[in-house]
């Protein structure tokens, strides 16, 4: 679960190109404003996050027994308490591990935007994203280092989707590989732990995550609408194939066989049960809730691309309204902001408090006027 067996380096040959443009005019006037609200929000992970709050290693998140997709199983009946606890923790340390990874790859992606779209507009706002995407690492970072203490490699599935999104030359397809597919799991999978993880640390990052997340999903929406309004029936058809690919990976990718494997379980026991478990279903539907929406409003929407959604069961997250979902993940970060500025402003007035009833009792004992 450590580092220092892996390479020190990942790889992955980039194709395509470096693109320049010459054209400085105004763009897109919503993508700049994207691009405005970008520098306007940014943030310390630091100062904005209280790190001081306590987290069992033992259950990072601090969930229920009863929201493991082993939970009721006959081999989760017949561990012992200890490999039960074993089992919860490198569940944390995984899903976290991969929350990290996942936000490099969102990092050298955005960075690889910045140079290969064409439009001035597009790079401006990837370059916030790429500084939004560094501040994401650093917090996933520190807290799988000093909240859990271990971590777990890449995932397999998003390390594919990654080396495919990074490596086609077509400039369009790290945008819908991490705008669209990556970034719209993340929140999904970010917005449910964050609605429901009793531990406050967790709430917290993750709300404030999800700010920023929240925005570069708009990004990959604005930039992709307009282009592939103007692709040919087999560009459509071929990114079609690759959004269907890609979302069968990222429903696969949560399902954390890695740790049975590391714990020396019966991996295809445990897969079988996972694939049947109420909890885990429901958790794999939610997981593309984020995405059936954007896939629809940037065109995508060919018959193999509903059928795909069809058979994953999620085709009426189509309807979702996503600025409305993008309203929420901002209210519920600047709540947050809200309740940590009162929780300050009642120390401080305590401290004073404090003084001037200190000072009160400092003072002599008043004297008889008579």
């Amino acid at each position: 679960m450590t580092a220092t067996d892996r390479p020190a380096t990942w790889d992955v040959p980039l194709a395509g190109a470096t693109r320049f443009t010459w054209d400085y005019d105004a763009g897109r006037e919503r993508l700049l404003g994207l691009y405005q609200k970008g520098k306007d929000k940014q943030w310390d992970a630091r100062t904005r996050i209280d790190w001081d709050v306590e987290v069992d290693p033992d259950n990072a998140a601090g969930m229920p027994d009863s929201f493991h997709p082993l939970h009721g199983s006959e081999l989760w009946d017949r561990m012992p308490e200890s490999a039960r606890t074993e089992l919860v923790r490198d569940q944390n340390s995984w899903l976290f591990s991969q929350f990290l990874h996942g936000e490099q790859g969102a990092l050298n992606v955005s960075a690889r935007i910045v140079e290969s779209v064409p439009d001035l507009d597009s790079k401006f706002y990837a370059a916030t994203q790429t500084m939004d995407e560094a501040r994401h690492v650093e917090i996933f970072a520190r807290f799988v280092r000093e909240k859990i203490g271990a971590e777990y490699p890449i995932n397999r599935d998003l390390a594919r989707l990654l080396e495919e999104s990074l490596s086609d030359g077509r400039w369009d397809l790290p945008y819908l590989g991490m705008q669209v597919l990556i970034e719209g799991l993340a929140l999904a999978a970010f917005g449910l732990y964050r609605d429901i993880a009793p531990n406050p640390l967790v709430k917290q990052l993750l709300a404030y995550v999800m700010q920023d997340e929240a925005r570069h999903v708009a990004f990959g929406r604005l930039a992709l609408k307009d282009y592939y309004a103007e692709l040919t029936e087999k560009e459509r058809a071929e990114r079609e194939e690759f959004v269907v690919e890609g979302c069968y990976l990222m429903r696969e990718r949560f399902k954390g066989l890695e740790v049975y494997e590391r714990l020396g379980l019966p991996v295809a026991e445990c897969a079988a049960y996972v694939d049947r478990s109420e909890v885990f279903l429901l958790f794999q539907s939610h997981l593309l809730s984020r995405i059936v929406p954007v896939v629809r409003d940037i065109g995508l929407w060919g018959d193999r691309v509903r059928d795909a959604y069809a058979d994953m069961g999620v085709l009426d997250h189509a309807k979702a309204d996503l600025e409305e979902l993008m309203r929420q993940d901002e209210q519920v970060a600047e709540t947050y902001d809200r309740e940590r500025d009162e929780r300050e402003l009642a120390v401080r007035r305590a401290e004073v408090e404090a003084a001037i009833t200190l000072g009160r009792g400092d003072e002599p004992p008043a004297r008889n006027a008579g």
